[in-house]
């Protein structure tokens, strides 16, 4: 473990904040390190009662490009990560859903950012109405577990978030955990 000496904070927005901090390391060295500070997320792979998972493909501004994904966002705060899976389900996809299992969680980018993001598979869909930001552009894409997974093959989902959902899924099906 390291112990946090100092903070300088460098930029602080909605999304995320980034600072240089000085760490004592396990071997008593002092470093430091450029570091974002980012409330977490939460994703959730919507499974419709036909077996296809429901996918969605957002225009992200930092790469300019249409992008496969799973739902997703920011905790709020206060808000568990379940909660925010719930959330933005409706928001982006506009479904809701009975069931809401855990599928794990992991850090999108240790290197230096905190984010942990957890992972929820949705079941027992009903539609509601979406409710898009009006930053968002996204399309729904409904497809097959062995399509997605081709996608992941062939390069066309890059998103890690929906890549290890869509991976940690196969591994429930190919188990009989769903």
């Amino acid at each position: 473990m390291s112990t946090l000496k100092s903070r300088d904070n460098v930029f602080a927005g909605s999304v995320l904040d980034v600072g240089v901090e000085t760490h004592a390391m396990p071997d008593g060295r002092c470093s430091a390190f450029e570091i974002i500070r980012h409330p977490g997320g939460a994703a959730i792979l919507p499974v419709l009662a036909d077996g296809r998972v429901l996918l969605i493909r957002q225009f992200r501004p930092a790469i300019g490009e249409m992008v496969y994904e799973v739902p997703a966002g920011r905790l709020e705060p206060g808000e568990s990560a379940r909660g925010c899976a719930a959330r933005e389900l409706i928001e982006e996809a506009g479904y809701a859903a009975a069931k809401i299992l855990p599928l794990g969680s992991f850090w999108s980018t240790v290197g230096f950012c905190d984010e942990r993001i957890y992972l929820f598979l949705g079941k027992e869909l009903s539609e509601v109405e979406q409710q898009l930001e009006p930053d968002e552009v996204i399309d729904l894409c409904p497809m097959r577990l062995d399509e997605a997974l081709t996608k992941i093959s062939s390069g066309e989902i890059l998103d890690s978030k929906t890549q290890l959902a869509l991976l940690h899924y196969q591994g429930l099906c190919e188990g009989n955990g769903v």
